[in-house]
């Protein structure tokens, strides 16, 4: 299977890692702090949880979005990748597209991200370990980290200890589109 080509269901990639790891709905949202129906509905096709709501849900596996999503046929040492090559991860108001479908075992994450005008990256914030930098194409960002406000056009360009919380938001009226990378990959 190409890479390029591969679909995932989220579902069902959920519910197999579970029973590998010999996990029960309750006892998988439980130790994810969500709700036992948000992991049935989500098992079950029946609502597509956000990146950060399955981010959220993979804490208690443990397991990141890159593995998650990774296609176990993809090449491991490929160098160059093409724009139909580009990973999706996310979709609907944000769309984030990942070098590389199989980060495991890499140290840096590569996403060419979108955020339709007003979409965020979530209502909590987010931390994790590492640093994160990117560099705005087109539109209007407002970064927060650790409390501070930053609003970011084309060409500015971001660094910070994402231990720190933070978050991002496309607060101009058309596409906010940028290009970002962390280490070590966070999702």
């Amino acid at each position: 299977m190409n890479a390029s080509h591969f679909e995932i269901d989220v579902g069902a990639r959920l519910r197999a890692l579970r029973l590998r790891e010999g996990l029960s709905q309750r006892a998988l949202a439980k130790r994810a702090g969500v709700s036992n129906a948000t992991v049935s509905m989500v098992e079950a096709n029946r609502i597509s949880p956000s990146v950060s709501g399955l981010r959220q849900i993979l804490t208690g596996i443990p397991i990141g979005l890159a593995e998650f999503f990774a296609d176990p046929e993809a090449e491991r040492e490929q160098v160059v990748f093409r724009a139909e090559d580009l990973k999706e991860i996310a979709g609907g108001p944000i769309s984030f597209r990942q070098v590389g479908a199989n980060l495991e075992g890499r140290s840096l994450q590569m996403i060419h991200e979108r955020y339709r005008p007003g979409a965020e990256s979530g209502k909590a914030m987010l931390s994790h370990q590492g640093e994160e930098a990117g560099l705005v194409i087109r539109g209007r960002m407002l970064l927060e980290v650790a409390g501070a406000r930053y609003e970011l056009g084309p060409g500015d360009a971001y660094f910070f200890d994402s231990r720190k919380p933070h978050a991002f938001r496309n607060i101009g009226e058309g596409e906010l589109e940028l290009v970002s990378a962390c280490t070590p990959p966070s999702f």
